[in-house]
């Protein structure tokens, strides 16, 4: 080889392009402050006592009944919510990392 740079992963080269692809579509890269990451792990550990909470109401209330309609309604309602966690986590991690948050 003419060169000796080390061969670079798929991985590597993946990144190397979005970076590429954000660079030409003008998306601005800052580094998260110690603050930023401090309110990332905040808003994940709200989330995560959330959907731990939501869990086990989930599970006494499929506990305390055994129709089959009302179980299957629960359990939409059940993964709905996940779904609206999981929005809203993104959501406000976007947001933190964008700068957008005081």
């Amino acid at each position: 080889m003419a060169d000796d740079k080390p061969l670079k992963s798929s991985l590597e080269l993946a990144m190397e392009r979005l970076r590429k692809s954000d660079e030409d579509a003008g998306v601005e890269r800052r580094p998260l402050t110690d603050t930023d990451k401090a309110a990332i792990a905040e808003v994940r550990n709200f989330y995560e006592a959330k959907v731990a909470e939501q869990d086990v109401l989930h599970h006494a209330q499929l506990r305390r009944t055994l129709d089959p309609g009302e179980r299957a309604t629960l359990e939409q309602q059940y993964r709905r919510d996940m779904e609206r966690f999981s929005s809203e986590r993104e959501t406000k991690i976007a947001k933190i990392r964008r700068g957008d948050v005081p």
